[in-house]
This record gives C-alpha cells, structure tokens and sequence, in this order.
C-alpha cells in the first residue's frame, strides 16, 4: 500500500521541515516589505467587494488583543513566539516522520517566526489582509497568520486521524 505525502513515513530528519517554515517567513516578509513600501499606514485598496488590502501596524496579539497596552506586550508576545519556537523544533525532532503533523508544525513555525521578525525589527506586526461583509470587518491579517491557522487546521485533523484509527 503506497503511502501519501501527508502519512507517517520513516524518520526523515528535521530539515525539510526547516525549510518550510523558512519559506513561510522569506514570503511572509517579503510581501510584508512590499506592502509597507506600497502603502501608507491605513490605507485601503479595494480587491473585490469583501476584500481590501490595507496597511495596519499591530502592537498586540491575535485580532488586536493587548494592542493598546504600554508596549510591554511587545516582549511578551516576542518571547512567547521565541520559546514556542523552540518547542516547535523539538517535537519536529522528536516526530520528523509524522508528514501531516510536522506540516502543521512548520507551518505554525514559520508564522510565529515571520511575525516575531516584525516585533523585534519594527515593534509591531504588519498586517495588510482585510475581509469583510458589508460592515463588518475581520480583523485585519498576514500570511504569517494564515500559516499558523493553516498549521493549526493540519494539527486538528492530524488529531483527528489518530484518534479515528
């Protein structure tokens, strides 16, 4: 039985997975740049009649939380990142075999690693996906974002693959 590319497979080492997360941070910051240099902060381009694009500096969390604290958020979201970041290694050391899981890890890696690049360089995240329906508006997001939602959705159902085996 031929196995796919998301099924547990021997132990392949770490650097495949390395090199994704590497790619999630390399595009996440280089549209980050792009749009910094295209755009002024607050500004919005209309794509399509749910979706604009538009340049927010975030100094908090996910969906603006703690975005308006002293700016000591700024090191605790860094270190939090930093030391997920370390934990994420590990358990793609420990589980480099487990495909689907270690997507989801790299991924979620990638993420957490492009956004602390933004707080360490500017002191905020760059956030420029904005989507909404008629006036209401998710909070605007980045691709690094996107990684780690897509990271976490792997992780569920990889979770779900085990649990139903």
């Amino acid at each position: 039985m031929a196995k796919n590319s998301f099924s547990s497979s021997s132990n392949s080492g770490i650097a495949p997975w390395i090199g994704i997360a590497t790619v999630v941070v390399l595009i996440d910051q280089i549209v980050k740049v792009t749009i910094s240099k295209l755009f002024v902060s607050g500004e919005v381009h209309p794509v399509t009649s749910f979706f604009n694009m538009v340049l927010v500096f975030n100094k908090g969390a996910a969906f603006s939380f703690l975005a308006n604290e002293s700016g000591w958020q700024r090191h605790f979201f860094t270190g939090m990142a930093i030391a997920a970041a370390f934990f994420i290694l590990y358990l793609l050391k420990r589980h480099a075999g487990q495909r689907l899981f270690c997507w989801a890890l790299a991924l979620i890696l990638g993420g957490a690693i492009g956004n602390v690049v933004d707080r360490i360089s500017y002191g905020h995240v760059i956030d420029f996906l904005d989507f909404y329906a008629g006036t209401w508006h998710w909070p605007a997001f980045n691709l690094a974002d996107s990684a780690i939602t897509l990271g976490a959705a792997l992780f569920v159902i990889d979770e779900l693959r085990r649990v139903n085996r």
